[in-house]
């Protein structure tokens, strides 16, 4: 069945009526005056044609074709067998049963019978993804990500059943894959299909604590300590005392004493000293309460690398003031630490001796092997740092990932920074009418802020308030660095016990990023008095965990003549993993210009080549990025064959547990399908309901398929020609 309709009104209509009349009686008139030949009664039937087809097409002509489908319409049941739904939160008589054999106990009295009567019910017991071992949804190694995509679900039912008339979806809803849902529901509305769900689960949460997250480093240090943040989440009623232990197969490595508050999330973290170097396979795990419902998912696993790594160090100062000697004297007695020093004394000769430097190493190729580099009482100018060092200093941070400490001193000239390179590298803005600092009679301290009290920098020891309790009993200050607020971007970690101006506590201690490094403040010229009494316990403790964490990054992957960094340090599968290989040539100097080559091999799917490109600036450094597609071991490989420079890595990506037990129903997202496709979302005690309702819902319409001729190409082209023919035959005749 097909017909035509028209859309404009019907005052355009009269209107293009009048304008086919009026030219096919101009077309008359042309063929009298010109002594009625039978060329030009072929143009001008030839113009009225196309002036007739034109005023049709302005009248957005649609042809419609009606198919009357004869075959019965079709119902489909969509059952999720997630791993979610073996959560048991479903009372079943005297019993609480998981989601699962509550769906599996509907589908056995096949409860659908009722519309089979005038419909083709089409039950998928499979639908959506029922992994045979759960345990692999939490491993290393697992390189399929598992999880619920209910836009892809549902998107495959409207394009694979052609005459659909009902979805009933049996499901908690817990969508945690793929796009949203909504865009699949709106195809379905177009359609005028409804989909009804049955939410299969309780909306609260069951009890239970389980291990959501650690954040390990992709390597440690041999002999220093290592800290593991990690995230577990409590749904029981009360509060939790327990202890978390960081295994190595039935070896215990550490443990601490936790409280997890009820109902809560908790974030904390818990340090390793490694005492042998390899790659481990740890596990982090608690104790299972007597009241929790699930009883394995209270452990995660992870891998880390224990690694002997000697860090390059430089100290530039203006004078050997006490903060200098004992962090000189700290960081020469540090066994993993090759300390070069610069003392540029005001209006002599720099300063001699063991470790020492004549002068500033003053280019690309001298700076570059240094991990950290601490700036002391030094600033811009005669006898000091010049404008070309503060720019060498700005770009080794930034492009090759090296860390920068900030030591500002009595003689304020850390104020000529500001008019340097350097300035958009410190964390704090100072204030510049006080250049000398602020002298206080009385003791200050420094206070720890929120983040200070959980950070690597700041800890003294693995407990937290046995940490801060330390921290207020270190020797304090009498000076202190003018600073007036830190920057966008900064964590304070620490602040002034006593001074505060508009803007809050005087920030004292500060770190920021700055392109891949790290830069560091400390406001204050008194750490070394931390000495008193415990000589190097935590001074030395502070400037060594300072070293380390600042390089950190500059040793993830190296070989000689190059090194790799990438971001994040443990990526999760989807995450978009960020390379930069600083390379040098076979002469040690960073190398410009060169062809760098990569390529990568996926976990299971092969291989991938990596396309690097040079980062402007002379450091030698090159970046690229992928996305990492599939869980487990990536293999990475970067060289540069003209210079015989060639490094093998790997990147460990793991596979986000997305399927989780105990969860509470996504009723709104359910909700929300159902009241955009026009059906109902229901609880399982309102599974008949719900089927009485399909039962009775009429029948699919016919499907009308439209032709819109006034937007075709073809049609407008035809005419066009007709036009053109039109035209270049009144030239020929002698018309034009």
């Amino acid at each position: 069945m097909s017909n035509w309709s028209l859309t404009a009104p019907t005052f355009s209509i009269l209107i293009s009526i009048g304008v086919v009349l009026l030219s096919g009686w101009l077309g008359w008139g042309i063929w009298n005056r010109n002594g009625r030949r039978r060329n030009i009664a072929i143009l001008e039937v030839l113009r009225t044609i196309a002036v007739t087809l034109l005023a049709f097409t302005l009248l957005e002509p649609e042809f419609i074709r009606r198919i009357i489908r004869t075959e019965q319409p079709q119902i489909s049941i969509l059952n999720d067998h997630s791993e979610s739904m073996l959560t048991r939160d479903i009372v079943s008589t005297n019993e609480i049963i998981s989601r699962k054999k509550w769906l599996d106990n509907q589908n056995k009295r096949e409860f659908w019978k009722e519309l089979e009567d005038n419909s083709d019910v089409l039950v998928d017991i499979n639908s959506f993804a029922s992994p045979t071992n759960s345990a692999l949804t939490n491993n290393l190694t697992n390189s399929e990500e598992i999880g619920t995509d209910l836009n892809s679900i549902l998107s495959a039912e409207i394009d694979q059943k052609k005459n659909l008339k009902a979805v009933l979806l049996l499901s908690d809803g817990d969508w945690n894959l793929g796009s949203s849902p909504i865009s699949a529901a709106t195809r379905y509305r177009d359609k005028e299909i409804p989909i009804y769900s049955i939410v299969t689960g309780q909306d609260q949460p069951i009890a239970d604590l389980s291990m959501e997250d650690i954040s390990a480093p992709a390597y440690g240090l041999f002999g220093e300590q290592i800290s593991i943040p990690y995230t577990i989440q409590s749904h029981l009623p009360r509060d939790v005392s327990t202890e978390i232990r960081l295994m190595n197969g039935k070896e215990l490595f550490a443990s601490k004493k936790i409280s997890l508050p009820a109902k809560n999330r908790f974030r904390d973290s818990i340090m390793w000293y490694p005492s042998e170097i390899g790659e481990f396979d740890l596990r982090l795990e608690f104790p299972v309460e007597q009241d929790e419902e699930l009883k394995d998912n209270n452990s995660a696993k992870f891998n880390i690398g224990v690694r002997v790594v000697k860090l390059n160090v430089l100290v530039v100062d203006s004078q050997p003031r006490w903060e200098y000697r004992f962090l000189r004297n700290a960081l020469a007695r540090d066994p993993g630490v090759d300390l070069n020093c610069v003392l540029l004394h005001p209006k002599i000769s720099p300063g001699g001796g063991r470790d020492y430097l004549s002068s500033f190493p003053g280019s690309r190729e001298m700076l570059s092997r240094y991990d950290v580099i601490f700036i002391g009482d030094v600033g811009v100018g005669e006898n000091q740092l010049s404008k070309k060092d503060a720019e060498l200093i700005r770009g080794l941070v930034e492009q090759q990932g090296s860390g920068l400490v900030f030591m500002p001193g009595r003689r304020g000239n850390q104020i000529s920074l500001m008019n340097s390179e350097l300035r958009e590298l410190m964390p704090v803005v100072l204030n510049q009418d006080k250049p000398k600092g602020i002298g206080m009679n009385n003791e200050s301290m420094l206070t720890l802020s929120t983040l200070g009290r959980r950070h690597l920098l700041t800890r003294f020891d693995a407990d937290e308030i046995t940490n801060d309790q330390i921290w207020k009993m270190l020797p304090g200050f009498y000076w202190s660095t003018a600073v007036t607020k830190s920057r966008p971007g900064t964590e304070v970690l620490a602040v002034h016990s006593e001074l505060r101006n508009q803007f809050g506590r005087i920030p004292l201690l500060a770190i920021r990023n700055a392109g891949l490094g790290k830069v560091l403040f400390m406001g204050t010229d008194s750490a070394w008095r931390w000495r008193r009494g415990v000589e190097d316990k935590f001074h030395y403790r502070f400037w060594s965990q300072v070293a380390r964490w600042m390089a950190h990054k500059r040793h993830l992957a190296e070989k000689e003549g190059i090194r790799l960094s990438f971001s994040p340090e443990t990526p999760k599968v989807g995450d978009r993993i960020f390379l930069q290989a600083t390379v040098l040539d076979k002469a040690g100097f960073p190398l410009e210009n060169g062809d760098v080559k990569g390529e990568f091999l996926y976990p299971k799917s092969g291989e991938e080549t990596l396309n690097l490109n040079e980062i402007k600036g002379g450091w030698g450094v090159y970046s690229t990025e992928f996305s990492a597609k599939e869980g487990g071991d990536y293999k990475i490989k970067i060289e540069a064959p003209d210079h015989d420079r060639k490094l093998e890595t790997k990147i460990i990506v793991s596979m986000p547990k997305r399927e989780k037990l105990g969860r509470p129903v996504n009723r709104p997202i359910l909700n929300e399908i159902a009241s955009i496709t026009g059906g109902e979302s229901a609880n399982i005690d309102d599974l008949g309901e719900i089927i009485k309702k399909i039962a009775v819902l009429p029948e699919p319409k016919p499907v009308e398929l439209r032709t819109l001729l006034w937007s075709n190409p073809w049609w407008g082209g035809f005419i066009l020609l007709l036009l053109i023919t039109y035209w270049t035959g009144r030239k020929l005749v002698g018309l034009v």
